[in-house]
């Protein structure tokens, strides 16, 4: 009887536990020097600023390049996708299966057309809106519903040029203003893995 309640034992399967501690802070953008300082690349910019600011370096791993940030018991992915912005999702569930993240502590920063420039608007899920970093991310995990955190961009461009808009350098107008943006992104950030997503949705949303 023993015996048999021992081989029973073993032979259950190990269910993996999530760490809520820790925490996938995604940014979408596009590899490649001619892109870096393009609006389509926001989500690469605000975590090349945070990294800055907080002294951590990224290093290239698998389908993205990756840092790692602690702070308050609290472990803070930092991700990069070199997949390209249309198979961002291949990144994303990569990441968030190899660390054991749940759906509920990832947070995408995206560009917005649909906000004027600056605008931070932050959700617990939605449409992919047309982006294709989004569209690619809700295919693979099958779900609209995770956080994300979108940064305006205006759609301040004629008719048929949308793409050279979004794939173009910020004006000189806007590259003043970023410093700031950047600043209260980065607070966001921070934000989200110490106070949650609600409360940060109540103290950053339109500001």
């Amino acid at each position: 009887m023993i015996n048999w309640f021992t081989s029973l034992f073993q032979n259950q399967k190990t269910v993996s536990v999530p760490d809520m501690k820790k925490f996938l802070i995604v940014g979408l953008g596009n590899i490649g020097a001619e892109y870096v300082n393009t609006r389509h690349n926001i989500g690469f910019k605000i975590l090349d600023h945070f990294a800055k600011k907080e002294s951590i370096s990224f290093q290239t791993a698998k389908l993205g390049d990756v840092a790692e940030f602690k702070i308050k018991g609290r472990t803070l992915l930092l991700l990069k996708p070199n997949t390209y912005m249309n198979l961002s999702g291949k990144a994303v569930k990569y990441w968030m299966e190899k660390e054991n993240i749940e759906k509920e502590n990832i947070l995408v920063i995206t560009d917005d057309l649909n906000l004027s420039f600056g605008t931070i608007r932050i959700k617990t899920k939605g449409s992919d809106g047309g982006h294709n970093g989004l569209k690619s991310i809700q295919s693979l995990l099958n779900t609209s519903e995770y956080p994300r955190f979108r940064f305006g961009i205006s759609d301040q461009f004629k008719k048929g040029q949308q793409v050279d808009y979004v794939l173009g350098e910020w004006n000189e107008d806007e590259n003043a203003k970023l410093p700031e943006r950047l600043e209260k992104s980065a607070e966001i950030i921070k934000s989200f893995a110490l106070a949650g997503l609600n409360n940060t949705m109540n103290e950053f949303n339109g500001k």
